[in-house]
């Protein structure tokens, strides 16, 4: 058992504090390893039978401790399927340590059972892979995957890394007490020496980036990523290299916007706020309050567009904007002096891909924002104003995907410290649509936190994310998030008796099928007599599942909402424990109409 042990030393003193295990015979010796030091008090575990959801669930508890979580596989398929969860953290700066077990040297290429090429598996999505022989120190090799994932080895940001160790039977420790296998002299382990040459100074956990190609690494098999462009910080926010100034004062005036994409962080609203610009904040920005944040602001672009009489004249980007057209548009347009902020790196980020000036520094970006003229950030206001109750005139009375964005996202602004998290597709757009700007200043530990996989922006894992975010954090967690997101991770309801349970409330916006592809080109389509049926078939994907009996199956509550009074009351009660909250929507159909109704209500 040393070997496994001392894996467990090490994850310990890098500060890991829950794994994440599914389970198998070969990772048996780490298992046990992981109930001794969880028996101490040592760290958590969390046990998941679902390989794809127990990546997903320690995504989520890496994002909500803000620090590396492992998750732990047996060899063969298993470790295959935590590549979705790779991939994710790969683009969204997560440290996520895999910790795979495979067959020793001599089984593999024999023919022997669940044996593959598993070193490998996930190319350039880990910042640094090895192999670890049955029977050597792993020691090293997992100080230096520590060091890889959070960012600190020169040149690399934060994110994923895969520690393979191979074990040879026997598995179990032996119950005499006994040593079941003596540890072999360390051959060709990887230097520990390595990290702390390569160690950046101490100032903290950087930002990921992706793996751009590789350099051999000392050790069997090691694979570190190689350097990648300077871009943004933890879990792609972008921050200042050092404290706000306070005392910027720019010497020029423009027409300028501030657009706070995901993960921006609240930096972006001190930006706007200094310098009295309006701020375009999608909801999880964590930059969506204060008194410059525009909540409809895709429905205004258009009125201080390049025929307006005020039209905007630059650009200021914040984190990565990835909800809506508008935006891409307006990024995308040469007449506009536009500049991207990257003060660290980020994984979506490769120099000349894009066509902003890149800042580093903050009092360059100040000086090439300047400050609004007077009436600017008045005239965003004013119009805003006018948006939202154009919004309420549609939306009051009715249960569809913005209306039932606007009512989540009310009840979790009205819950200090609490935690939501947004499916992709429909529902993190509604809330960016119909979610109402925290109009107070954010305050330490006294704020709603905003949740979005926007790494790859896939609907995977969605529950299971939310569901490590709560079990990490403690703190009251809401998902929002559609019925196809919700059945792709259904497997994710299945938490075991023994387990803990998150005190998470899943709201789920059940149309009977895909609505995104309504309000996209699909849409227009689906009106032709040839395309409407394959529309509905292949992207509608109309189900007939009944999430009452699949919350009861799993043992988690469920209430059906079927009208706004119904709604307001489920999310009224207090969240105790795993529940589910289904909101019966209006059809996809109606989807294109309802957008062209409430782009209507505001030339009215």
């Amino acid at each position: 058992m040393d070997a496994a042990r001392y894996v467990v030393d090490a994850l310990e003193r890098a500060g890991v504090r829950h794994v994440v295990v599914a389970p198998g015979s070969r990772s048996a010796p780490l298992v046990y390893a992981l109930a001794e030091a969880e028996a101490d008090g040592r760290l958590t575990t969390h046990v998941r039978i679902d390989e794809r959801v127990a990546g997903f669930t320690a995504l989520g508890l890496a994002l909500g401790a803000n620090g590396p979580v492992a998750v732990v596989t047996t060899s063969g398929t298993a470790v295959g399927n935590l590549l979705p969860a790779v991939m994710e953290a790969n683009h969204a700066a997560v440290p996520l340590v895999v910790l795979s077990a495979d067959r020793p040297e001599e089984l593999r290429g024999t023919g022997a059972n669940q044996t593959t090429i598993q070193l490998d598996l996930f190319g350039e999505h880990v910042r640094f892979a090895t192999d670890v022989a049955a029977g050597s120190d792993p020691t090293s090799a997992v100080n230096t995957a520590l060091t890889a994932a959070q960012g600190r080895l020169e040149g690399i940001p934060a994110g994923p890394v895969q520690v393979n160790l191979a074990f040879r039977d026997p598995l179990t420790p032996a119950l005499d007490g006994s040593e079941w296998e003596r540890l072999l002299p360390v051959v060709d382990a990887p230097d520990a020496a390595l990290a702390d040459a390569l160690l950046m100074d101490d100032g903290g956990t950087s930002t990921a980036g992706s793996a751009t190609g590789a350099s051999p690494e000392e050790g069997d098999g090691a694979v570190l990523a190689g350097p990648v462009e300077p871009a943004a910080a933890t879990n792609g926010a972008t921050r200042p290299a050092g404290d706000f100034p306070t005392d910027s004062h720019p010497t020029t005036s423009h027409r300028t916007v501030v657009v706070a994409g995901h993960g921006a962080g609240p930096e972006a609203e001190y930006f706007a706020r200094m310098l009295d610009l309006p701020l375009l904040a999608e909801p999880s920005s964590n930059a969506r309050f204060g008194p410059n944040a525009i909540g409809p602001y895709r429905l205004l672009l258009e009125q201080f567009g390049p025929d307006s009489a005020a039209p905007i004249q630059r650009v200021v980007l914040f984190g990565r904007p990835t909800l809506s057209r508008q935006i891409s548009q307006l990024l995308g347009r040469n007449d506009l002096e536009r500049a991207l902020f990257l003060p660290q790196p980020v994984p979506w980020f490769e120099a000349g891909r894009r066509t902003e000036l890149v800042l580093t520094q903050w009092d360059q970006l100040v000086g090439f924002a300047g400050r609004g003229p007077d009436g600017w950030l008045q005239a965003w206001q004013q119009a805003a104003n006018q948006a939202e109750t154009a919004l309420d005139d549609v939306l009051d009375g009715q249960l569809n995907g913005p209306s039932t964005a606007r009512a989540v996202w009310a009840t979790a602004q009205q819950d200090p410290g609490s935690i939501l998290m947004l499916g992709s597709s429909n529902p993190v757009r509604d809330a960016d649509l119909a979610g109402r700007p925290t109009p107070g200043i954010r305050t330490v530990g006294n704020h709603l936190t905003v949740h979005a996989n926007r790494g790859l922006a896939g609907i995977d894992g969605t529950i299971a994310t939310a569901t490590g975010l709560a079990l990490a954090t403690g703190r009251t967690t809401r998902v929002l998030l559609g019925d196809v997101t919700f059945l792709h991770d259904s497997g994710a309801l299945n938490i075991g008796p023994t387990e803990q349970q998150p005190r998470l409330q899943a709201i789920v916006l059940n149309d009977g099928g895909g609505g995104i592809f309504s309000v996209l080109e699909h849409g227009r389509l689906a009106e032709a007599p040839n395309y409407g049926a394959a529309v509905e078939r292949f992207f509608g994907t109309p189900h007939t599942a009944n999430i009452g009996a699949l919350a009861v199956a799993f043992g988690w509550s469920h209430t059906l909402a079927t009208t706004t009074a119904e709604l307001a009351a489920a999310l009224a009660a207090p969240v105790q424990g795993p529940g589910i909250v289904e909101v019966a929507a209006a059809g996809r159909g109606g989807l294109r109409e309802l957008h062209a109704r409430i782009a209507a209500a505001l030339t009215n």
